[in-house]
Order: structure tokens, then C-alpha cells, then sequence
């Protein structure tokens, strides 16, 4: 078995924002096949781990925002980790 770690923005949901616009983590959305695909690891065995930068440039802590929308979304894991550089 392995341990997988799994981006958020922009591979199992979708945050509005670009360079111009900061991100609203607030109005994220699922894409819900590649969130399948993380499950289905996840019932094999896998060890999964969500990691995100979310809130990392202004030092913003998004965790239970975080949780809540993976809860919400369906995601099964084993940690969240919000400490990618």
C-alpha cells in the first residue's frame, strides 16, 4: 500500500480566482470523478493525505473550512495537512 497525497484547488475542486482575484476558498466546488478516483484509492488500502497551501502566503488558516468542505464533498482520508510550502 501507499501513501498518497492529494492536491485540493484545482484537482478535487474547482476555486474561483486567478491572478488578478484572490482565490475564494469559499466558493469552491467538487469535481466529483477525481474525487471517486481518491476514494476508490482509499477503499484499496491506500493511505490518503489531502495537502494544500490554502492560506500559506497570508498566513490565513482555512482548516475547518478545509474539513468541512471535504466532509460535505465526500472525501474519504486519513490527514489533512495544510503546511505545503
Amino acid at each position: 500500500m501507499k501513501v498518497i497525497y492529494v492536491d485540493i484547488d484545482e484537482t478535487i475542486c474547482v476555486t474561483p480566482g486567478d491572478k488578478q482575484t484572490p482565490r475564494d476558498y469559499t466558493k469552491s466546488y467538487p469535481i466529483k470523478k477525481n474525487i471517486d478516483k481518491a476514494n476508490e484509492l482509499y477503499d484499496n488500502g491506500h493511505t490518503i493525505v489531502y495537502w494544500t497551501a490554502r492560506g500559506s502566503r497570508k498566513q490565513i488558516d482555512w482548516t475547518n473550512l478545509t474539513e468541512q468542505q471535504l466532509s460535505d464533498w465526500g472525501c474519504k482520508y486519513h490527514e489533512l495537512r495544510t503546511d505545503k510550502p
